[in-house]
C-alpha cells in the first residue's frame, strides 16, 4: 500500500464532516423496532450516527444544534411513516437535510415505513390530512409549510427502501453496506494515491470495533516500508473526528532518540486537550498527567513506528488512562513488542505487500500518472513489479525515479538493480536490522546468505550447540518482521535477503576473503583459488548451474579457522584437499570426489550431507573422540563405506545410509542410540550384519528395503515403543523375531516380497491386540508363501491385504479364517497360483474390493460376501464366472 509521505504532526487536512448518518424519523412509529435496528447496525460497523435520542415531540422550535448536525453529517437516512409528516419537528429536519442536499453536500436515503410512497408524493391518506393540519394552524407562516410540503415530495421521488415488500434485517444490511461503500470510496477520493487501501481498511475498521464502548489498542504489525503509517493515517483521518480528541504520533522511534519521551507526552496531550502551556519535567510525572486529564475523555490516538516497551508504558499504559469509546493505533516492526504491552494476537493486523495488479498500479501512478503504464513500457514495468515483490515503499522510489526516463534509462538501471538497491529501500529497512541483538544479527545474515527456503527444524538443528539454542532468536526475526515461517520453511523478502547480503559485502569491498560470508561464485573462487582466506569467514556456499571442474589452491582453507558452514554443490575439485576446518559445523559437500584430508576431525560437526562420496568412514570416526553436536549424517551412496564402525555421537538423530551398496555390517554400538528417529538403510545389497539387539528408545523409522543378503534381524528390546514404521519389502529375512511384539506403537509393517520369509511368530498377533487400545496397523503385507494365520488371534484393524505376486501359493488357509479380519475391506491376490476361491470369503463383513488379475490357475469363486463392490480377474484365463450361476452378475467385474 502506498500513498503520499505524512508529516509527523497531529494536525491533518480537517474535514467538515462530524458524523456520517443523520437519522430521520417519528418516534412513536419507529424508535423502538426499525430504527433502532438500523442505528445498532451503523454503530457496530463504526459508522458514526446522529439520532435525537429525546423521546417527547417538541414543538417547531428545533434547536441549532441538531440542525448543526444536518449540515455536518454525510448521509441522511430519511424514514417516513405513517404519521411522519404529522410531526412538525420531522418537517423542519427535512427541509434542512433538502436545503444541504441540493448543496451537494449530504446523500439522502429514504425508507418508506409499511407506507406506500405513492401516498407520500401525492400527499394522500394520512400525509394529506396532516398537511391540512399544518395549513390551518400555521396560516402565519404558510410558506414554511409548503416548503414543508415541497420537501417531503422531493424525497418521496428518491429511489428508496420499501418496506412493504422486504424483511427488515435484509434492509438493514442493504442500507449499511450501501452507506459504508460509499463512505470508502468517498474517502479514497481523498487519499486518492493510495493504493489497495479499500479491504485494508475494512479489516482494521473491524477490529477497531468502532462504535463499541470499550477501550481497545490495535497493533499494526508487518517490515518496512509495508505502508503501516499510511494505513493508520487513512484510518485516523476517517474517525478522527468522531472522537472528543485525537494524536497522531509520528515517527516515534526516530522523535524519541532527538527528543525524549517528555516531549512526545506533552505533544499528545497539545493535541488532545488543545493546550500549549503543558509542562512537566520526567516521563513518570507525564504518565501521570496523561492518565488524570484523559481518563474521561474519548479518544483516538496513533503511536507510530514504536520500537521500544518504554515508549508504549508513557504514552498508553493502561486502557484506564482513556475515557470509555477509545482508540489507540501502534504501528511497529516488533509483534512482540505488541504481545508485551497486553494486545491480543487477534486485535494484531498483520500488513501484507501489495498483490500484483495493485503493484503495478502504485507504480504506474509514480512513473506515469497512470494507473497503468504507458506503450512500450509494460514489460519493463512488471520486472519492477517483480523485483519489488509487493513492497509499497520500492515501488514509489522506483517508480519516482524511473519517471519521465527513457527506455534505455529503464534498462540501465533494472540491469544494476539486483546489485545495488535503491539506498532509501535499504536504509529503511536496515532499521529492522540495526535493533537486533548480535546473535540474532549473526542469524538473520546465515539466513540471506545461506539458508532462505530451507526447513526452519533442519536450520536450527545446524545451528544449534550444547550450550546455544537458536529457536529464540528465530521467534524474535519472525515478531520483527525481518523473515517469515511458511510451511515450515523460512523465507525472507528478496529486499532484505539483499540487505543481508550487502551488509555481509560492505565487511570489506575490495577482499572478499575478509568478509564473513562469501556466496558469490567468483568471489569463492578468487579465495579458494589463491589462498586468501581468513579466520572472518563464518561461512561458504559455492553453487554452480552447470557442473564444473576447478583446481584449487591445496591448502585452500588452512587460514579459515572460524569456518562453520561449507556448502559446495556442482562443483569438482580436481586435486585433493590437504585441510578442511575443524571448526565446521554444516558440511554440505555431495559427489566430493577423494577421501578426507589427513588428521582432520570435525570435532564440533552438527550436520554432514556428502551423498555420492569416496570417503572412508574410518578416517571420519574416531573411537577415541566424541562428535558430540552431531544431529544430522546423508552419507548415502558412498561406495566406499563397507563397515559402520562404533560412532561417539550420543545426540544422533538422523543416520542415512541409503544404497551403501559396499556397507557389510554395522558395529554392535549402534543398536544403543538413544536419541536416533531416523535409520535409513535401503537398498544396502550387501548388508549382512545388523547390531543383535535394538535398544533404540527414540527410532520413529527402520527402513530396510531392498537389503536382500539381510538374513536376520535384530532382537527389538521393550524400550522400542516409539518405532512407526519398519519397512522390510525385498529384504532376504527369514523370520520375524518374537520380540516385535515390544513395538507397541508400529504403524506399518510392510514385507513385501520378502521371498526367505516362511512364517510369522504368534506374537505379531498378540501385537495387533494392542492395537485395540491406539494406531491401528494401516497396511500390512505379510507376503510370505506358507502364511496360514494359524495363531488364534485376530488382525482387528486391518483394511488391506495384499498377497500379490506369491507365486507358491495354491490355496490359503487365512480366507478360512474371516473372524481374524473383521475390518479387511481389500484383498489383492492377483499374479498368485491360486486355484479356487473358498465360500468362506463370503464371511468377511466389510469386504469391497477382491484383486485376482492374472490368476492363471483360478478356476472358481466359491462364494462372494454381500459387502463386495468389485472383483478385478483380468487374465483369469480358467475362471468359470457362470459358476455359480449368477455369482459375479451383482459386482462390477473387471474382465
Amino acid at each position: 500500500m502506498g500513498s503520499k509521505s505524512v508529516s509527523s504532526s497531529s494536525s491533518s487536512t480537517t474535514s467538515a464532516f462530524k458524523y456520517d448518518v443523520f437519522l430521520s424519523f417519528k418516534g412513536d412509529d419507529t424508535r423502538k423496532n426499525f430504527t433502532d435496528h438500523l442505528y445498532a447496525a451503523l454503530k457496530q460497523k463504526g459508522i458514526f450516527t446522529f439520532r435525537d435520542d429525546e423521546k417527547l415531540e417538541r414543538g417547531t422550535f428545533i434547536t441549532p444544534e441538531l440542525l448543526r448536525a444536518i449540515e455536518e453529517s454525510r448521509f441522511a437516512v430519511v424514514i417516513i411513516s405513517q404519521n411522519y409528516a404529522s410531526s412538525s419537528w420531522c418537517l423542519v429536519e427535512l427541509a434542512k437535510i433538502v436545503e444541504c442536499m441540493e448543496k451537494e453536500r449530504l446523500i439522502v436515503l429514504p425508507v418508506f415505513h409499511y407506507i406506500d410512497p405513492s401516498d407520500v408524493r401525492n400527499l394522500r391518506k394520512t400525509f394529506g390530512e396532516a398537511f391540512a393540519k399544518h395549513e390551518g394552524r400555521y396560516q402565519d407562516n404558510i410558506e414554511e409549510v409548503h416548503r414543508w410540503k415541497a420537501a417531503l415530495t422531493k424525497v418521496a421521488s428518491i429511489a428508496g427502501w420499501d418496506l412493504q415488500d422486504k424483511h427488515e434485517a435484509n434492509v438493514v444490511e442493504e442500507i449499511v453496506r450501501k452507506i459504508s461503500n460509499k463512505l470508502i470510496s468517498t474517502y479514497s477520493i481523498v487519499h486518492k494515491d493510495v493504493v489497495g487501501i479499500n479491504s485494508r481498511m475494512e479489516k482494521l475498521v473491524n477490529l477497531l470495533g468502532m462504535g463499541l464502548n470499550d477501550v481497545r489498542f490495535i497493533g499494526i504489525w508487518g517490515m518496512g516500508g509495508l505502508g503501516k503509517t499510511t494505513l493508520a493515517r487513512v484510518v485516523y483521518d476517517r474517525f478522527r473526528h468522531h472522537f472528543e480528541g485525537s494524536s497522531f504520533l509520528a515517527n516515534v522511534r526516530e522523535e524519541c532518540e532527538k527528543h525524549g519521551l517528555v516531549h512526545f507526552q506533552k505533544q499528545l496531550l497539545s493535541d488532545i486537550l488543545i493546550e500549549r502551556n503543558i509542562d512537566f519535567s520526567d516521563v513518570q510525572w507525564g504518565s501521570n498527567v496523561i492518565e488524570n486529564k484523559l481518563c474521561y475523555k474519548s479518544v483516538f490516538i496513533v503511536l507510530d513506528d514504536v520500537d521500544e516497551l518504554d515508549q508504549l508504558e508513557a504514552l498508553a499504559g493502561e486502557r484506564v488512562w482513556f475515557g470509555r469509546g477509545s482508540r489507540v493505533i501502534i504501528t511497529t516492526r516488533d509483534q512482540h513488542l505488541l504481545i508485551k504491552h497486553d494486545v491480543a494476537r487477534a486485535e494484531i493486523y498483520e500488513a501484507k505487500e501489495l498483490n500484483s495488479d495493485e503493484a503495478l498500479q502504485l507504480f504506474s501512478r509514480k512513473a506515469f500518472k497512470k494507473d497503468h503504464p504507458l506503450e512500450g513500457y509494460v514489460e519493463l514495468s512488471k520486472k519492477v513489479i517483480c523485483y519489488a515483490q509487493g513492497l509499497p515503499l520500492a515501488l514509489e522510489v522506483l517508480g519516482s525515479f524511473l519517471k519521465h526516463r527513457s527506455l534505455d534509462a529503464w534498462k540501465s538501471e533494472l540491469g544494476r538493480l539486483a546489485e545495488s538497491p535503491p539506498k532509501k529501500v535499504l536504509d529503511t529497512l536496515q532499521i529492522s536490522f540495526d535493533g537486533l541483538e548480535e546473535t540474532e544479527k549473526k542469524i538473520f545474515l546465515d539466513i540471506a546468505c545461506f539458508f532462505k527456503g530451507e526447513n526452519k527444524d533442519r536450520v536450527t538443528n545446524i545451528l544449534q550447540t550444547p550450550r546455544y539454542k537458536p529457536s529464540i532468536d528465530i521467534d524474535v526475526l519472525v515478531e520483527k518482521s525481518l523473515i517469515t515461517i511458511s510451511m515450515g520453511t523460512l523465507w525472507m523478502h528478496d529486499l532484505l535477503q539483499e540487505l543481508g547480503r550487502q551488509i555481509v559485502h560492505s565487511e570489506s569491498p575490495e577482499q572478499p576473503g575478509s568478509r564473513s560470508r562469501l556466496w558469490l561464485k567468483d568471489d569463492i573462487l578468487h579465495v579458494l583459488k589463491n589462498n586468501t582466506g581468513s579466520k572472518k569467514i563464518r561461512g561458504i556456499m559455492l553453487h554452480s548451474p552447470q557442473l564444473v571442474k576447478v583446481q584449487l589452491h591445496r591448502k585452500a582453507f588452512k587460514k579459515m579457522e572460524n569456518l562453520k558452514f561449507l556448502i559446495v554443490e556442482n562443483v569438482r575439485i580436481c586435486a585433493p584437499l590437504e585441510f578442511l576446518p575443524h571448526s565446521l559445523i554444516f558440511l554440505k559437500w555431495p559427489n566430493y570426489p577423494f577421501h578426507w584430508p589427513s588428521e582432520y576431525f570435525p570435532e564440533q560437526l552438527v550436520t554432514i550431507e556428502m551423498p555420492n562420496s569416496c570417503i572412508r568412514l574410518p578416517k571420519l570416526i574416531s573411537q577415541e573422540r566424541r562428535l558430540e553436536n552431531l544431529i544430522h549424517v546423508n552419507l548415502s551412496r558412498c561406495a566406499f563405506i563397507t563397515k559402520l564402525p562404533k560412532l561417539w555421537a550420543p545426540n544422533l538423530e538422523y543416520l542415512d545410509l541409503t544404497c551403501c551398496r559396499n556397507l557389510l555390517e554395522i558395529d554392535e554400538y549402534f543398536g544403543s542410540h538413544e536419541k536416533l528417529k531416523f535409520w535409513k538403510l535401503d537398498f544396502c545389497g550387501n548388508l549382512q550384519l545388523l547390531p543383535s539387539q535394538l535398544r533404540l528408545k527414540s527410532l520413529v523409522s527402520f527402513d530396510l528395503r531392498g537389503c536382500s543378503r539381510l538374513e536376520k534381524l535384530p532382537d527389538f528390546h521393550p524400550e522400542m515403543e516409539c518405532l512407526e514404521f519398519l519397512l522390510l519389502p525385498e529384504s532376504g529375512i527369514r523370520e520375524v523375531p518374537s520380540s516385535i511384539e515390544h513395538l507397541t506403537k508400529l504403524e506399518e509393517l510392510s514385507l513385501y516380497d520378502c521371498k526367505n520369509l516362511r512364517d510369522l511368530p504368534d506374537s505379531i498377533y498378540k501385537l495387533q491386540q494392542l492395537y485395540e487400545l491406539g494406531t491401528p496397523i494401516a497396511k500390512l503385507r505379510p507376503t510370505c508363501n506358507s502364511f496360514d494365520g494359524s495363531s488364534g488371534y485376530g488382525f482387528v484393524n486391518m483394511t488391506e491385504l495384499d498377497l500379490s505376486n506369491e507365486e507358491g501359493i495354491i490355496e490359503l488357509d487365512l480366507l478360512m479364517k474371516p473372524d481374524y479380519f473383521p475390518a479387511l475391506e481389500r484383498i489383492d491376490l492377483s499374479r498368485t497360483n491360486i486355484v479356487t476361491i473358498p465360500e468362506s470369503i463370503s464371511k468377511f463383513p466389510r469386504l469391497k474390493e477382491l484383486e485376482i488379475s492374472s490368476c492363471k490357475l483360478l478356476r472358481e469363486i466359491q462364494g462372494l460376501p454381500q459387502s463386495i463392490r468389485r472383483v478385478y480377474a483380468k487374465g483369469c484365463m480358467l475362471l468359470d464366472t457362470q459358476s455359480p450361476s449368477g455369482l459375479l452378475n451383482q459386482v462390477s467385474l473387471f474382465l
